[in-house]
C-alpha cells in the first residue's frame, strides 16, 4: 500500500539526512527530509479525504513531492559531495511516484 510504503521510505530517509548532517551537508539534508516526509503525510491526508476532488489534490501534492525529492536526491548523488550509494533511494523514489501518478490517473478518470 503506498501509506506504507512512503512512510518506509520516509524512514529511511530519515537515516540519510542523520549521515547529511554528520556530514555538514544542511541544505540537502533539509531539502530532502522536508519534501520526502511530504509525501507520505499528503497521502495519509488524501485517506481521510473529504472528497474525490480533495484526495486527488492531496494525492498530486504528494506526487509533487515525490518528484522534488527524486530531484534532490539525483543532485546529492551526482554532486559527489558526499560519498554514499543514492541507487536504492532513487530506485524507490522513482516506484513511488510511479504508484502516485497512477492513482492520480486512475482517479481522475473515475470523476
Amino acid at each position: 500500500m503506498i501509506e506504507e510504503r512512503s512512510f518506509q521510505f520516509a524512514l529511511k530517509i530519515i537515516q540519510l539526512v542523520k549521515f547529511l548532517r554528520e556530514s555538514k551537508e544542511y541544505v540537502f539534508a533539509d531539502q530532502i527530509l522536508r519534501s520526502a516526509t511530504s509525501i507520505g503525510a499528503n497521502v495519509a491526508e488524501a485517506g481521510a479525504g473529504q472528497s474525490k476532488k480533495d484526495f486527488i489534490s492531496k494525492m498530486a501534492i504528494a506526487s509533487k513531492e515525490a518528484r522534488e525529492t527524486r530531484y534532490w536526491l539525483r543532485l546529492l548523488n551526482e554532486s559527489d559531495l558526499v560519498n554514499i550509494n543514492l541507487s536504492s533511494h532513487l530506485d524507490e523514489i522513482n516506484q513511488i511516484i510511479k504508484i502516485l501518478t497512477k492513482i492520480v490517473k486512475t482517479s481522475q478518470l473515475k470523476t
